[in-house]
């Protein structure tokens, strides 16, 4: 008697330790993926696969940034366009590597600052600002 209850509670911790995955999967589908690459290897990147990049200028402690974290960048239909357009990367102005340097390359002023970077490292088009997924799927309409 006591091995088949024994059975029977290992199988449903495995169960359920597989179905509380499930949900991060999904979440993690949904909106666009941000890569972590060094802005180099991102300019390569995009003169070999003839995307643009997309680069998210923010810091810790930016308040739209936060937000648009939550709402813009991890809506459906701005995802599905930035992942088949874009590389997108995610750079801290202040801690990550490449931060300081891309700032002041590209005049970043205020957060959040959205660089749209081509494969040869020249703006394309600079977005300063919190941007609805309206605002942001028009901005980029025209960019090819």
């Amino acid at each position: 008697m006591k091995i088949p209850i024994l059975f029977l509670l290992g199988l449903s911790a495995l169960f359920f330790s597989f179905g509380s995955s499930r949900p991060e999967a999904i979440s993690a589908v949904s909106g666009i993926k941000f890569s972590r690459l060094p802005f180099e290897k991102a300019v390569k990147q995009a003169k070999v696969s003839g995307k643009l990049m997309f680069i998210d200028v923010h810091t810790s402690w930016c308040g739209p940034c936060k937000e648009m974290d939550k709402t813009t960048f991890s809506d459906s239909q701005v995802g599905d366009e930035f992942n088949r357009r874009f590389i997108n990367l995610k750079i801290d102005a202040e801690t990550d590597k490449d931060g300081p340097m891309i700032s002041k390359a590209y005049t970043v002023a205020g957060y959040p600052t959205l660089l749209f970077i081509n494969g040869e490292g020249k703006l394309v088009k600079k977005l300063v600002g919190k941007q609805s997924k309206e605002k942001l799927l028009a901005a980029i309409a025209g960019i090819k």
